[in-house]
């Protein structure tokens, strides 16, 4: 989708002198270098325009997002200045609105139908600069316009687009690449999820890998999640609102010349897991479909390599290391063949094979030995792949419920074989019948993107363009995660006819795990009280028919929804369930003209694309946006156009929030990834805290165990059926101290009983779930899975979220040393947050106390009403006093404590020796065997262990 915008040619400003005058950067360059840099620094500074001000606001509300850029210029120079507004956009996204203030004059922006004869010519544009089938990259907004000496200009850019879900995400990017440090500098995003927001982070800022300059870019590290410097995220559980403000010393520290990079927001949403989430607003619905939690389908794959001569190097070396971690990656159920295609096809095995420890080593071995060479026949290498599934299918050598893949990496566009690119789509096409879905993969520049853009439209799959960079081996293993997992096929969703309206699609052949399906329409009836709506789709056990009547209840929007301007004749704007079924809409109505050969419904999908944008003003390859001067205005920005042009869609959230949804918590402190938790807890060296919040008293107490003993935390295998056991790891003592050694928790394992046997095996690099299918998560980055009421939050580098049947919840502290001292080690703090669902026959190192409380028998002198904060002693002396828990008297004394990795400080009534008066029994009591050991001790209700 390229669009072509004429701004200049509606700007009586441009008009005649865009080719006469200089380009502010010109001038440095033409600069002897015998010239002192000062003198350089001055002449740049007086020849550029200085920018005042970036602002980027937006507003998503239900994955639907609107955008407004702000910038405002200053021409500090004796002349007029040529300046030019570039601003990098989401290539899935629609712009609404651009408009201008030069001086005293303002330029409005307006959508209006394009006339065919004008071709795609302008000084002002949008280039792509990334494509991925509308779905991923980026593309620059360039608008140029004359700068009359020492005056002042503004420029609004909006623009719209759905927040689409990948590996259980949405991701939201803003570009701030102002070309210069800015004075007040600020990125705004407010986040509106009526259903819940999940799993928010905010990274630290990326850079596109093909883009020069700034600070953002390179691999990915352990500090990725990290927030950039001077965010601050407040959030609800239905409301979050992210701030990105540097100071321009901040800005110049991570990049000085102005390219900072990609500001990016990822959260996910509580969803209902049978039908989906239906939301409706003044006659409009939308559907979202994402269930999870179902056994994966079979995959038949064949991976076609581009060979060719024009791989030669980096690309082809960073294509086989992909490859064989996607080999690795593949399922037992599954099955896989090679084809390697220059100018000849060379296929692997005459058959696909199944997924064995033999065929992946020999399929590795294959690729190694592939050797860059001659031209590429990308017609003959499709068809070799296509007849290889469809043998395999029509020999019945598969299950019924599987998915046929072809997963299509290449360089270059066709130069032997058959060359024309209608044939081999028209090719591709009658072989493929709709039973194979293509994915296709362009690397590089030179390739013929709109080729394999066309080929995974019309053939059920998605494309993706990869960059000659550093990272291109992970963005190849990224891309391939998003389709690993297929959940379902032959996915159709149905409303009744006579209540539901122009809905958007509503079959699908495949649902990915991570992703989403989403569906919009309208309701014939505003006034309708429920809808039902039926899915049917397969996965790989069964046929899967859902069913359910959604309660509908209308609302009103009470404001107008921003970043565009009214139509002309007054009016309420649309909602933003409006605004969205007339994006996916126009999105569909793209995709088919795209795919259409015939010129009448080429024609006719046209006309049809360009009344829907003009009436809901987003800019197409078939509308124009021109801009119209308006009267000389003297207010300020805001003042002429309303906060909401200047800040973005506010008013809407407010509307929202305010009006139609129940009021949620007040919003937070800055977030900190460290959440607190209940003081129950065993972190450290390690040190023991146990809170009884009946008798508002804390008590703690040291365990000084041995490197390799593996502790009872929690014992509670014969009822709710949850263990915990922590494993020590040693390290030298600090000089000076008065112990010999210190112990740390490397390992806390989790064992769950019921109703189904899972286990957790948790560290500060890795998280190992094991329920029947294997999981290994990453501790650096954030991340949420369940299944049968078990359910794993990963905060990057921070904590782990264990929650069991809704009722017990634990959290396990990560801590890391970057640049650890001798008696420091990676460790693990255990606390407990949610102990409702333990009985009262828990046992352990903190589980037996879970169910108890304290009392102080023997108070210090002057203790009073308060046994929590005794009153301070003198120099020298402790204060101490006799607890009963249980049956137990123990002579306590007065301490204070860190939890939370220092960051909370807790008074506490300390048990000497070991907790030997406190604790049942002796310290060996509470050794297991192994760390998922669940044998219980002191004469309990035994268990029958693993």
């Amino acid at each position: 989708m390229l669009l072509l915008l004429g701004l200049c040619l509606a700007l009586p400003l441009c008009a005649g002198s865009l080719e006469e005058a200089r380009g502010w950067g010109d001038t440095p360059e033409q600069v002897g270098l015998r010239v002192p840099r000062q003198l350089r620094l001055l002449q740049r500074l007086k020849t550029k325009p200085l920018m005042a001000e970036f602002s980027v606001k937006s507003t998503i509300i239900s994955r639907y997002a609107f955008t407004t850029v702000s910038c405002r210029m200053l021409n500090r120079a004796s002349e007029d200045q040529e300046f030019e507004f570039q601003m990098q956009i989401p290539a899935a996204a629609f712009i609404t609105n651009f408009t201008m203030l030069i001086g005293d004059k303002v330029y409005q922006g307006e959508i209006t139908a394009r006339e065919k004869k004008t071709g795609d010519k302008g000084t002002a544009k949008r280039n792509k600069t990334t494509e991925d089938n509308g779905e991923k990259g980026t593309e620059t907004f360039r608008a140029s316009v004359v700068l009359p000496s020492k005056d002042k200009a503004a420029f609004l850019l909006s623009y719209e687009e759905l927040l689409q879900r990948r590996l259980g995400k949405y991701e939201h990017a803003v570009s701030v690449r102002p070309q210069q440090l800015v004075g007040r500098l600020t990125v705004e995003v407010d986040v509106l999820e009526p259903s819940g927001i999940s799993a928010l982070e905010v990274p630290r800022l990326q850079n596109s890998g093909h883009r020069g300059g700034g600070g953002g870019g390179g691999a990915r590290g352990d500090d990725d999640l990290e927030p950039p410097p001077s965010t601050v995220i407040n959030q609800n559980e239905t409301f979050a609102k992210i701030t990105f403000k540097p100071s321009v010393v901040q800005q110049a520290k991570i990049a000085q010349n102005g390219i900072l990079g990609d500001f990016i927001v990822r959260y996910d949403v509580n969803r209902d897991q049978s039908i989906g989430d239906i939301q409706v607003l003044d006659g409009y619905f939308v559907h979202y479909f994402a269930p999870k939690d179902l056994p994966p389908l079979p995959k038949n794959v064949v991976f076609v390599l581009d060979s060719s001569a024009s791989m030669v190097g980096t690309k082809l070396r960073q294509t086989k290391d992909a490859l064989f971690t996607i080999l690795h990656d593949l399922r037992p159920q599954d099955r896989f063949n090679i084809i390697g295609f220059s100018n000849r096809i060379k296929v692997w095995k005459d058959h696909l094979v199944s997924v064995t420890p033999n065929n992946i080593r020999d399929g590795k071995v294959y690729i190694h030995h592939m050797s860059p060479t001659g031209g590429t026949d990308i017609n003959g290498a499709l068809q070799r792949a296509i007849r290889l599934l469809n043998d395999l299918v029509a020999h019945n050598d598969v299950e019924a419920r599987s998915v046929s893949l072809i997963v299509f990496l290449t360089d270059g566009k066709p130069t032997v074989g058959e060359t024309h690119t209608p044939q081999i789509l028209n090719n591709t096409r009658e072989a493929a019948r709709g039973q194979v879905c293509i994915f296709t993969v362009g690397i590089g520049d030179d390739v013929d993107f709109k080729l394999l853009e066309k080929l995974s439209l019309e053939n059920c799959g998605l494309t993706r363009r990869v960059q000659e960079d550093e990272d291109a081996g992970s963005q190849l293993i990224g891309f391939y995660d998003e389709i690993r997992t297929p959940l379902l096929s032959d996915i159709r969703v149905d409303y009744p006819p006579s209540l539901v309206e122009h809905a958007t699609r509503t079959l699908f052949p495949n649902y990915f795990n991570g992703s989403e399906i989403v569906i919009a329409g309208k309701l014939a009836d505003k006034g309708l009280g429920q809808l039902h709506v039926q899915v049917t789709a397969s996965n790989s056990k069964k046929f899967v028919l859902l069913k359910k009547d959604v309660p509908v209840e209308p609302r009103e929007v009470e404001s107008d929804v921003p970043g565009s301007s009214k139509p002309e004749g007054g009016g309420q704007d649309p909602n933003h369930l409006e605004r969205l079924w007339s994006y996916l809409t126009l999105k569909e109505l793209l995709s088919a003209w795209l795919q259409s050969d015939g010129e009448q419904d080429r024609e006719r999908l046209r006309q049809k694309v360009q009344a829907l944008a003009v009436d809901h003003r987003f800019l197409t390859p078939f509308t124009a946006l021109k801009l119209r001067k308006s009267a000389p205005q003297t207010a300020t920005l805001e003042d002429a156009y309303g906060v909401s042009a200047a800040t973005g869609p506010e008013t809407v959230t407010q509307s929202l929030r305010g009006a139609h949804l129940q009021p949620g918590p007040a919003l937070k402190k800055p977030y900190d990834p460290r959440i607190r938790i209940s003081k129950t807890s065993a972190d450290g060296d390690p040190h023991f805290v146990v809170d009884f919040p009946l008798s508002k008293l804390t008590v703690c107490f040291n365990i000084d165990g041995q490197p390799g003993d593996i502790l009872r935390l929690v014992s509670d295998h014969a009822d709710s059926g949850v263990t915990v056991n922590g494993e020590l790891i040693g390290a030298p003592a600090p000089p000076n101290g008065h112990k010999k050694q210190r112990t740390y928790f490397r390992t806390i394992t989790i064992l769950v009983n019921k109703p189904e046997r899972s286990y957790l095996e948790i560290t500060p690099n890795r998280v190992i779930l094991d329920g029947g299918d294997r999981l290994v998560l990453p501790c650096n980055q954030s991340t949420v899975v369940g299944s049968r009421g078990l359910e794993v939050s990963v905060s990057a580098n921070a904590n782990i979220t264990v929650t069991i049947q809704g009722t017990v919840a634990f959290v396990i502290l990560i801590h890391l040393y970057k640049k650890p001292a001798p008696y420091q080690r990676n460790h693990l703090g255990f606390y407990i947050a949610n102990s409702k669902g333990l009985s009262s026959s828990c046992h352990g190192l903190l589980g037996q106390f879970l169910n108890q409380e304290a009392r102080l028998t023997e108070e210090p002198a002057g203790l009073g009403k308060s046994p929590a904060k005794p009153p301070s002693p003198k120099a020298g002396e402790l204060s101490q006093a006799v607890l009963k828990v249980k049956d137990h008297q123990v002579p306590v004394v007065w301490k204070q404590r860190k939890i939370y990795n220092g960051e909370e400080q807790v008074d506490c009534w300390f048990a000497r020796n070991n907790a030997a008066d406190l604790i049942d029994g002796e310290y060996k009591d509470y050794l297991a065997a192994h760390p998922f050991d669940s044998e219980m001790a002191f004469g309990l209700r035994p268990s029958r262990g693993l």
